[in-house]
């Protein structure tokens, strides 16, 4: 419910209505829908209507910098536009869809400073960027980027997690949903942040994010406003014992050093009229800097049998469990067994505290260990701190790729300014230059870096599985909200997979007998629900060989897709998703705690007859979350599903064409 406000953004907008000297700006999306105004009068302003209802009331934007102070910007005017009307065809690897076509117009406005801002207006959404186009280098001392909202909508915030230093942690945490006046001013979020304007939903992105600190957005705790904060340059690093992760003890009192002919982000504001087409926004994807790495055929999505979640949690074999050489061979069995493409070897296999990823633990043996893997038919990843990794980048990436090892996980990278976002690209480039892939956990949110360097294929800052180790959080519900949330940024890096699975009562944090909460259809549905070209089996093999029928199912489900749809759902409540991999379909389902029945159309398919493989709660789910009925039916496309998702629960399908 929207709580109704005389806002601070709507008697800004009378007055500068009365100021009929002052000249606006106009830019509106091919529908017409979405209009952007912009003018200048002390300062640089705009206003985001859609639909002729205002959303974003007029709102400062400035980029300060050591040539052009803050005093300058209260000076600034418009000396010249340019208009054109863009349509491009994106090709998208690894994405959740092979193509797409994207169509806008845009607005060109030529300040007097040396800077240019950059609008576009989309069916969908609209950004705006600033472009620099000065000769010398630049300090930015800090950037003005205001949201100041036309009334005190509803928002679902993403807080930062650590209020002592709230530029270091690691991106994750649940969305607090409450109106824009009570947003904590105590701490800022990270994005994505959405905003619910009851019509609308307005959520904000960035995109093309290099070179400089990511965005987070503070309220004042009064007023249905946000303000951008970013975190300063670093000024002092340290490394913690543990594992050698790179620290920020002290910072500047700038956000960034920058060359004077450069672009920034785009500040990207997606409008959807409908929670299903949250999911699957492009804007962030369609925003980013092209392909650098051109043929992108040697990079290889799939699944990973992974063995930090479980806590390498292999029972009944003849060997000491542990980081060894013997351990990892049996996770290399199992997934050779169900033809699942990759096994990690996480933290452990090199001495973290010893910070140097070029030396193995006498316990592993890698170049057995890879030849093994590969006479298997199964790919190795190596898990390692991005600070370590980036100290001995070439050195560890030719030596390694050489190896036949394909990948890397990096992690505890845990900022976004400056030095932290070109670490970020310092990995993806000299990997790609090897042709190892790279799934950066530990991270902010994605900003396109998987358009701009495809071979990174995943990225965390999301609160996946892991959490469920440790704590006791309404799993479920997140399920069903961070998809039309932080999925728009990007695929995740989840970890889903557990094989124990508990209903609400039940469920407790067990470290190293880890569980999930819900239903073991729920599991199942998350791999088609997430988007993750990199996907973990977080459980032991142990327990997967318990239940093949299940592991079967996830290892042959597909993680590379052409097709998208999001056919059902609401954001906080469920969400029914469908992929198509050449001439099959996937679906599926997730509820909150509460019993949902679903009524599945199926007027996606193609004409014909399909082979459904349905995998769907139990009767008994609601008491034993592990209880599951798995059917195989005929269907046609003007055939109806009536699914029933237990508490927690969920649905999964695989349809094949019988014909083929």
């Amino acid at each position: 419910m929207i709580k109704k406000v005389v806002a601070t953004g709507l008697l800004l907008v009378l007055a500068w209505a009365l100021q009929a000297e002052v000249k606006k700006y106009t830019l509106e999306s091919p529908n017409g829908k979405l209009k952007w105004e912009v003018f200048a009068d002390k300062g640089l302003h705009y206003s985001l209507s859609y639909n002729d209802r205002l959303l974003v009331a007029p709102s400062a934007i400035a980029m300060y910098t050591d040539r052009c102070p803050a005093e300058a910007w209260e000076q600034v005017h418009i000396t010249g536009i340019k208009r054109k009307s863009l349509t491009e065809t994106v090709q998208a690897p690894l994405y959740r869809e092979k193509e797409f076509t994207t169509a806008c117009q845009q607005l060109e406005i030529r300040l007097n400073n040396g800077f240019s801002l950059l609008l576009r207006a989309y069916d969908d959404g609209g950004a705006y960027r600033f472009v620099a186009n000065r000769k010398e280098q630049m300090t930015v001392e800090n950037e003005k980027a205001e949201f100041r909202f036309a009334e005190d909508f509803e928002a679902y915030v993403p807080y930062s997690t650590n209020p002592k230093d709230p530029w270091n942690m690691a991106f994750q945490n649940f969305y607090t949903q409450a109106p824009l006046s009570e947003y904590k001013a105590e701490l800022p979020a990270f994005l994505p942040v959405t905003v619910d304007a009851g019509t609308v939903k307005l959520t904000l992105l960035e995109s093309d994010l290099e070179s400089y600190p990511g965005m987070f957005v503070r309220g004042d705790g009064k007023n249905p406003v946000l303000r951008g904060e970013f975190a300063a340059y670093p000024q002092e690093t340290f490394k913690n014992e543990w594992r050698c992760q790179e620290m920020v003890k002290a910072r500047q009192p700038y956000i960034a050093r920058v060359e004077g002919k450069r672009t920034f982000p785009w500040r990207v504001f997606v409008v959807t009229e409908e929670d299903t087409q949250m999911p699957v926004n492009r804007l962030v994807y369609a925003l980013a800097s092209p392909n650098r790495i051109g043929d992108c055929s040697w990079i290889k999505p799939g699944k990973v049998a992974w063995e930090w979640w479980n806590d390498w949690g292999i029972s009944g074999v003849d060997f000491k469990v542990g980081i060894n050489t013997e351990t990892y061979k049996h996770y290399i069995d199992f997934a050779a067994e169900y033809g699942i493409e990759y096994v990690v070897l996480d933290e452990g296999w090199s001495d973290p505290k010893k910070g140097d990823i070029m030396t193995t633990i006498p316990e592993i043996d890698l170049p057995e260990l890879v030849e093994y893997a590969r006479n298997k038919g199964v790919g190795l990843v190596l898990w390692a701190v991005m600070n370590v990794l980036d100290e001995q980048l070439e050195k560890a990436c030719q030596y390694y790729a050489d190896l036949g090892i394909k990948g890397f996980k990096v992690d505890f990278l845990d900022r976004d300014d400056q030095t932290a976002v070109e670490l970020v690209y310092r990995i993806a480039e000299m990997t790609a230059k090897y042709h190892l892939f790279v799934d950066f956990h530990g991270m902010y949110k994605p900003t396109g870096i998987n358009r701009t360097y495809p071979n990174a294929i995943n990225f965390e800052g999301v609160f996946g599985m892991e959490e469920l180790k440790w704590s006791n959080p309404d799993m479920p519900l997140y399920d069903v909200t961070m998809p039309y949330v932080r999925m728009m940024a990007g695929p995740v890096d989840y970890t889903q997979g557990a094989m124990r699975n508990a209903v609400k009562k039940d469920f407790r944090d067990v470290y190293s007998s880890p569980m999930s909460q819900g239903t073991r259809c729920h599991q199942l549905a998350t791999y088609v629900v997430f988007d993750s070209p990199l996907v973990m089996l977080c459980d032991a093999p142990t327990a997967y060989r318990q239940d093949p029928l299940c592991t079967r199912f996830i290892a042959g489900l597909p993680v590379a897709v052409e097709e998208t749809r999001i056919l059902q759902g609401r954001m906080g409540e469920y969400i029914v998703t469908a992929r198509r991999a050449g001439n099959e379909w996937v679906i599926g389902g997730l509820t909150n705690w509460n019993e949902r029945t679903v009524k599945l159309n199926l007027d996606f398919l193609p004409e014909g007859e399909w082979q459904a493989e349905i995998f769907r709660d139990g009767l008994n789910a609601d008491r034993k979350g592990e209880d599951y009925v798995m059917e195989i039916r005929k269907v046609k496309k003007d055939d109806v599903l009536e699914l029933q998702m237990a508490p927690g629960g969920g649905f999964a399908i695989k349809m094949t064409n019988s014909q083929n």
